[in-house]
């Protein structure tokens, strides 16, 4: 093989990874990879994931969230009693000074009602978050088949 070649190759297995990042910043914060899990064309009910890092110096608070492919989405969280995993509704998230926050599964999560059109692998769909300081900000979440291989690999996320 040709040092071009060889070359060219090492490039783009190094430019891969960057076209499936995609990242979103509104006042101090910055979201890091929406991403929802693919669903069978019969699913009423997803879920969108992502990272929010708060780069201020005053706490904010994702208030909701909405997208046009769903009727409504929920800030969710899941809960460990009583040896049960259960799941609930929450009104906000506050998300403090230096934070990162990951809305992952079987944790923080958006959960999106009601769809309007299938979760199909490979597609993105727009959702637009609001904050009680930076505003809002429209992401687009991108509908992978499987988890990102980063989703959970933070120890240090706060959840």
């Amino acid at each position: 093989m040709s040092f071009q070649k060889i070359l060219a190759s090492l490039i783009l297995s190094c430019l891969i990874p960057l076209a499936n990042a995609h990242e979103f910043d509104v006042g101090a914060l910055h979201i890091d990879h929406p991403w929802a899990r693919a669903l069978p064309p019969v699913a009423e009910t997803g879920a969108a994931y992502l990272t929010i890092i708060n780069r201020g110096e005053q706490a904010d608070t994702l208030l909701a969230a909405t997208t046009p492919v769903a009727d409504k989405v929920e800030i969710h969280e899941h809960l460990h009693e009583q040896g049960l995993m259960k799941m609930q509704q929450v009104e906000e998230v506050s998300i403090a000074p230096g934070a990162r926050l990951a809305f992952q599964p079987g944790e923080y999560h958006l959960m999106l009602f009601n769809l309007k059109q299938p979760l199909n692998a490979g597609s993105e769909f727009p959702l637009t978050l609001r904050f009680a300081e930076a505003g809002a900000v429209e992401v687009m979440v991108k509908v992978q088949a499987e988890e990102p291989a980063d989703a959970t690999d933070d120890p240090h996320s706060h959840h």
